[in-house]
C-alpha cells in the first residue's frame, strides 16, 4: 500500500506564522511601517486608501498590495496615484496568507517605502486568522453594517490595533447605535483606538493620517539606517 502524507490544518497554521516572521524581518531591515487593511465587501477599504494617498502622497512613500478573488479593479484605482502597486488574486481563497505576500514583495521598492499597505480580501473572519508580517491590522466597519458586527465577528476587533468606523455621515439615515457599538468594542478590545470618519466626506480623515504618520515615525526612530532595531 502507497504511503501518504495527512498535512494538519495546525501544520500549515504554522507555516504561515514562520513565513510571516520572515516578512516582519524583511519589513524591519527595510523600515516599512506595514498596515494590514481588514473589512466586509463594501465597508469602504479602497475608499479610504484613496483619500488616504490623496491626502499623503509627497509626504510619505507609499506602496499597495491588493488582495482580491478575481479582478484588478481595484489595483487600477490605487494605480492612479503614482506609487507601486502589486495586485494578488486569491483564485477563490476568502483572505491572503503570509506566502502570498511574500511572493509579491520582490515587486516593490521596500527599502524606499515609508508605508505599506496590504488591502485584504473582503472577509471579517479569515483574514483576522492569518498573520501577515504587519505591523498592526486595520479593521474597517461601516454604519451601514449595523452595530452588531463586533460581537458577531469578535476576532478582527480583538486582533485590530485601529478601528475606522466609516460612513458616518450615513448615521442620521441609519439604525446604526454608536454607543453600543462602542461598548461592546471596548469589552473585545480595551486599547482599540476608534476613529470615526467619512471617505466620501472627508470628515475625519486628517486624524487617520496624522496617526499613520505618528507610526512610522515610530517605526523610523526604532531603526537604525543599517535596517537594526536601535
Amino acid at each position: 500500500m502507497a504511503e501518504f502524507k495527512v498535512i494538519l490544518a495546525q501544520d500549515l497554521r504554522q507555516a504561515n506564522r514562520d513565513q510571516a516572521e520572515a516578512n516582519r524581518s524583511l519589513f524591519q531591515a527595510s523600515g516599512v511601517t506595514v498596515v494590514n487593511l481588514i473589512s466586509s465587501p463594501g465597508a469602504g477599504k479602497t475608499s479610504i486608501l484613496e483619500a488616504t494617498l490623496a491626502r499623503l502622497t509627497g509626504d510619505l512613500q507609499i506602496g499597495v498590495i491588493e488582495g482580491d478573488i478575481a479582478t484588478t479593479r481595484d489595483a487600477a484605482r490605487i494605480n492612479r496615484w503614482g506609487g507601486p502597486v502589486v495586485q494578488i488574486n486569491t483564485a477563490g481563497a476568502c483572505h491572503l496568507d503570509a506566502a502570498l505576500v511574500a511572493a509579491a514583495l520582490p515587486e516593490l521598492p521596500l527599502e524606499d517605502l515609508d508605508l505599506l499597505f496590504i488591502e485584504n480580501v473582503g472577509n471579517l473572519v479569515c483574514p483576522a486568522e492569518f498573520d501577515l508580517g504587519e505591523d498592526v491590522k486595520a479593521g474597517i466597519l461601516s454604519v451601514a453594517e449595523g452595530s452588531d458586527k463586533p460581537l458577531k465577528y469578535p476576532l478582527v476587533f480583538q486582533e485590530a490595533g485601529v478601528l475606522l468606523l466609516n460612513k458616518i455621515d450615513l448615521l442620521p439615515y441609519s439604525d446604526f447605535d454608536l454607543a453600543a457599538c462602542r461598548q461592546d468594542l471596548n469589552g473585545l478590545n480595551p486599547n482599540l483606538l476608534v476613529l470615526p470618519l467619512s471617505a466620501r466626506t472627508g470628515e475625519g480623515l486628517e486624524e487617520w493620517c496624522l496617526w499613520l504618520q505618528q507610526q512610522v515615525a515610530l517605526k523610523k526612530a526604532r531603526t537604525s539606517p543599517c535596517g537594526v532595531t536601535a
